[in-house]
This record gives C-alpha cells, sequence and structure tokens, in this order.
C-alpha cells in the first residue's frame, strides 16, 4: 500500500493555524451574514404584525369566526332566557 499525502484544505473557524487576516476575514463574513439575518428577521416580523394586512389575508376566516362566535353566544343566551 502506498501512502498518499491527504489533500490540503482550507483552514476553517475553529482551526487552528489561521491567520489574523483570515480570522478579521470570517468575522466580517459573519456580520455581514448576521446582518442580512436580522434585516430579514425585521421585515418578517413587521409583515406579520401588521394587523391590518392580516385582516385583509385572513378576511374569511374572521368572518366565519365571527358568525360561530355570534351563534354560540346567542345560543347560550337563549338557554339563559328559557330557564
Amino acid at each position: 500500500m502506498s501512502a498518499h499525502p491527504e489533500p490540503s484544505r482550507p483552514p476553517t473557524a475553529g482551526m487552528p493555524g489561521r491567520s489574523a487576516a483570515e480570522i478579521r476575514r470570517d468575522i466580517d463574513l459573519q456580520r455581514q451574514d448576521l446582518s442580512r439575518s436580522v434585516t430579514a428577521l425585521r421585515g418578517r416580523v413587521a409583515e406579520l404584525t401588521d394587523w391590518r394586512r392580516q385582516v385583509r389575508e385572513h378576511r374569511r376566516e374572521l368572518v366565519i369566526g365571527a358568525a360561530v362566535a355570534g351563534f354560540a353566544i346567542g345560543s347560550l343566551l337563549a338557554l339563559r332566557r328559557r330557564r
């Protein structure tokens, strides 16, 4: 059996032997990625907490829910009056 040398791999995060410049570059890349993630998250939170948009998008469900709630309350009041 002949010994094959391992192919050289680029250093990865947490690996010893990285230069200060490589570490700084990795930190900058992580900051950029985090910034993009936070921006996307802020947009999603704004979208989900916009109650006017939620009403527009779920009008049918709201009408059905209101009808069911009205029917249930009306039925309870009618039963109490009978007693």
